[in-house]
């Protein structure tokens, strides 16, 4: 019984071991902790590091390609640009499954908070509402919007 009650432990403590060096290498935890400080203390950085990009205003869209497990993705964004900084956005869905209508769903409910009242350079997500591959597609289009908005 010694031996068995002692192979319980060790089976315990390595999967516990295994499920740490996991945790520990997560990109999902990092991503928003990496965005929350950039996003609240450094505008003012920002703005001068990336200059000061003039954007005209009015509404601009494009569609972003990212990859998912079922392949190339596409999300379509609208931002309406006013002062100088975004006062709208609106995502267009082209799920291919289920699972991209949801995780688009869900980055589409979230989006608003995380851009609406910050200058286009100023906007970089990683992770919204859960979803972090649609931020890809998301950046990919607001790249292109800062093109055609000059």
């Amino acid at each position: 019984m010694n031996t068995a009650f002692r192979n319980r432990v060790l089976v315990g403590i390595a999967g516990l071991s295994v499920a740490g060096s996991a945790a520990g290498c997560a990109p999902a935890a990092q991503a928003p902790a990496a965005q929350a400080p950039a996003a609240q203390g450094a505008p003012p950085a920002s703005q001068s590091a990336a200059g000061t990009g003039s954007y005209k205003d009015g509404t601009y869209s494009a569609d972003g390609n990212y990859t998912s497990p079922n392949g190339t993705e596409t999300v379509g964004v609208e931002l309406t640009l006013a002062g100088g900084a975004v006062s709208d956005v609106q995502i267009t869905q082209h799920p291919s499954n289920p699972n991209t209508r949801k995780f688009q769903g869900e980055f589409a409910g979230g989006i608003q908070a995380q851009v609406v009242g910050k200058k286009l350079d100023e906007i970089q997500v990683s992770k919204v509402a859960g979803s972090s591959l649609t931020s890809g597609g998301f950046n990919q289009a607001v790249a292109k919007i800062k093109s055609q908005a000059q």
